[in-house]
């Protein structure tokens, strides 16, 4: 069953009849097998009534066909206004669209990609003015264009570093990320990254919590991890010491029975 949008108010008589025109209307978009049942009509404001019928196209389970007509007072005449396939409460449609700088994922650009950052990304702030700190007054067009030119002339590098909302976002998503402490792998882990000698520390405001692994047999090896993350690859991780073999028995002869050898 089908549930459809219901509204207060007394559908238009003469309207609400019409519900042979109004499918007549429908076969003009759809094909018959397409079109089931009317399943009833309701008002839309004085004189515009909306019928509803069942849509039957293989695909569409839930969805139902919308047709909405029209009178002047007094008039006999029934004008379509429109007729379109809407979905119901139960039916399969498209999730909602994001836009496709926000569904990016890690991983997901490919040799040739270019992925744009907006002038005014909170992440990042001029180098030149600020430094790593973040710039408490919004700078305007031509001073961005200026800030770029000196950068530019000075040879000074990257016209813009990260912002204090920046750096707080990337430590947030490390933290939270495979390379923190709640991961399975560190969770499992004889020690922390803090005290293994195959740790590169960050140098920054990030420095006193993140470094990057340089253990080639590691999983996370040449990414950030936490201080607080660790594997099984530690550098002060030693094995228990085996225990050595029981010395075997000397050889068994068997002197109960003699063996055959045959002749060749």
């Amino acid at each position: 069953m089908i549930a459809l949008p219901t509204r207060a108010g007394k559908p238009d008589s003469v309207l609400a009849k019409a519900v042979e025109l109004a499918r007549s209307v429908v076969l003009e978009v759809a094909e018959p097998a397409d079109l089931g049942d009317h399943l009833g009509a309701r008002a839309e404001g004085e004189r515009v009534v909306t019928h509803h019928f069942a849509c039957t196209r293989p695909g569409y389970p839930g969805w139902y066909w919308s047709v909405t007509m029209t009178r002047a007072k007094r008039g006999k005449d029934l004008t379509v206004n429109e007729v379109v396939l809407l979905p119901g409460e139960d039916a399969i449609v498209a999730p909602d669209w994001v836009p496709y700088k926000e569904r990016l994922q890690p991983g997901d650009l490919s040799p040739g990609d270019l992925l744009p950052v907006e002038d005014e990304d909170v992440r990042l702030v001029p180098t030149y003015l600020v430094g790593d700190d973040p710039l408490d007054t919004p700078l305007d067009g031509d001073a961005r264009a200026q800030v770029r030119r000196v950068a530019e002339d000075l040879g000074l590098g990257r016209v813009r570093t990260l912002s204090r909302e920046g750096l707080d976002m990337a430590a947030e998503r490390w933290y939270a990320g495979p390379g923190g402490p709640d991961s399975p792998l560190a969770k499992s882990a004889p020690d922390t990254c803090w005290s293994c000698g195959f740790l590169v520390r960050l140098n920054g405001s990030l420095s006193m919590r993140f470094g990057v692994c340089a253990n080639g047999n590691a999983n996370d090896d040449g990414r950030v991890v936490t201080f607080d993350h660790g594997c099984g690859a530690h550098s002060e991780v030693k094995l228990a010491r085996k225990q050595q073999p029981v010395p075997l028995p000397d050889h068994v002869f068997d002197t109960l029975a003699e063996d055959e050898l045959e002749s060749f």
